[in-house]
């Protein structure tokens, strides 16, 4: 059964005199660490800055004290703002978030736990309403500060895992599963895989293993794999499958961990004359709206971006003790077949 979530109380909370005898500095010393105010050498920034972490402080920078989290504001932290998966998300959380008087402010991680960590510290010093994260996975010092603090969170775009309080998302192992499905029911049997952001894209890794496994299990194998280190992109696309096909063992089908990435790999195809897909299937993930512009309607998933958003922001916009604890939403994927497959 579902209980409902009690915030800390102020007394419980750490205070700047706990952070100064963890990190064995003067109180003046954190408060100035915590202003930004005068000169402080960079070791004992980072020793107030680690302290605080290790014990799960949070400076107030809002005037007057504000000791609540209950302020219109809401913290939003996504790992990219270069794919458009993440504009549409963004719109359904503001869209939603408006209609109930509260506003967000947005950060960016770049798809890196460290950066998602400083931006959760940052965010929480102005005493938001909640926080709305990207992904399951994060810092221990992250779950740390949202069980000290009490926060609302709502973590987004994925199910499979265990949320803090509560997430709004698709299962990525059930994505990966239908997809090798589908292509071992076509009749491929070699595979490809092209993915970017160095492999840091977690929801893209779960995909990948969940078809991975599944391309086995069919009696299939995977052959090639070419990951990026750059951002996601039609470009990168292209040249990662222009990589895979030049070799002398070519797959009959590669699988994209996004759309992008797949039109890339289409547009390789046709300027050099491939059959797709008589020569190579493709097929992505997301459903983007611009693939309808594209020559060949490409096999991908489609996902509810904009629904998360909203689900995610109806969820933190809604009295504390209309919110459960461990609340899992599903919302559910759906395979387009296309014309390359």
């Amino acid at each position: 059964m579902a209980t409902r979530r009690s915030s800390k109380s102020r007394k419980d909370q750490p205070t700047m005199h706990d952070v100064a005898r963890v990190a064995g500095v003067s109180q003046m010393t954190v408060s100035r660490v915590m202003r930004g105010a005068g000169y402080i050498s960079r070791n004992v920034r980072e020793q107030v800055n680690n302290a605080a972490r290790e014990i799960g402080y949070v400076h107030n920078r809002l005037a007057g004290g504000i000791a609540a989290y209950d302020n219109p504001l809401v913290g939003v932290v996504v790992p990219t703002l270069q794919n458009r998966v993440f504009t549409e998300v963004l719109s359904g959380i503001s869209d939603t978030l408006s209609t109930a008087g509260l506003r967000p402010v947005f950060g960016v991680s770049e798809y890196t736990q460290e950066a998602e960590e400083e931006l959760v510290f940052d965010l929480l010093s102005w005493r938001p309403r909640g926080l709305i994260l990207a992904g399951l996975e994060h810092s221990e010092a992250v779950r740390r500060i949202v069980e000290q603090t009490g926060v609302r969170v709502a973590e987004i775009m994925d199910i499979d895992g265990e949320p803090m309080s509560a997430c709004f998302g698709v299962s990525h192992t059930e994505a990966g599963r239908d997809m090798a499905s589908h292509l071992l029911e076509r009749g491929y049997r070699s595979f490809g895989y092209v993915a970017s952001q160095a492999g840091h894209d977690l929801r893209a890794t779960k995909r990948f293993e969940a078809f991975a496994t599944c391309i086995r299990e069919g009696g299939g194998q995977l052959i090639a794999q070419r990951t990026s280190t750059e951002a996601s992109s039609m470009v990168v696309g292209r040249h990662l499958t222009q990589d895979i096909l030049t070799q002398p063992d070519r797959p009959d089908a590669i699988y994209y961990a996004n759309d992008d990435l797949a039109a890339g790999g289409l547009m390789h195809c046709m300027s050099e004359g491939l059959d797709v897909p008589g020569e190579v299937a493709i097929a992505g993930f997301n459903g983007l709206g611009f693939l309808s512009a594209l020559p060949l309607k490409i096999t991908t998933t489609q996902t509810p971006r904009y629904e998360i958003g909203v689900a995610a922001a109806t969820w933190i916009s809604a009295p504390p003790e209309a919110q459960t604890e461990k609340l899992t939403d599903k919302l559910e994927t759906k395979l387009h077949i296309g014309e390359t497959t």
